[in-house]
């Protein structure tokens, strides 16, 4: 089995900042790509930015310049930092990772339960 916890959601004000993390634990032999998603109510999901096992990343266009995602390979942990906030950034944000799971080797698609992030106008 595998887990990923999410943390770091909240309020904030517009033009503020916040930092998500997600810890991924369990039966785990390597993990490829890591990510953030969010959904706003109404919306469907939709990527926010993705990071490989080697550093590459990948922005939504609505982030890009405001947004920083990060990894820490020895922790299992992906990050994202997020400043300038705007009201529609407000979301639930959920981790996602691409994990190559103990034993059979095999890659399985996890998500984290999602943290919610709101930005007050």
């Amino acid at each position: 089995q595998v887990q990923l916890v999410e943390s770091g959601g909240g309020l904030v004000q517009a033009g503020g900042s916040l930092r998500l993390s997600c810890a991924a634990s369990g039966t785990i032999f390597s993990i490829n790509a890591m990510g953030w998603y969010r959904q706003a109510p109404g919306k469907r999901r939709e990527l926010v930015a993705a990071i490989t096992s080697g550093g590459s990343t990948n922005y939504a266009d609505s982030v890009k310049g405001r947004f920083t995602i990060s990894r820490d390979n020895a922790k299992n942990t992906v990050y994202l930092q997020m400043n300038s906030l705007k009201p529609e950034d407000t979301a639930v944000y959920y981790c996602n990772a691409e994990v190559v799971v103990v034993v059979t080797r095999i890659e399985y698609r996890y998500w984290g339960q999602g943290t919610q992030v709101t930005v007050s106008s």
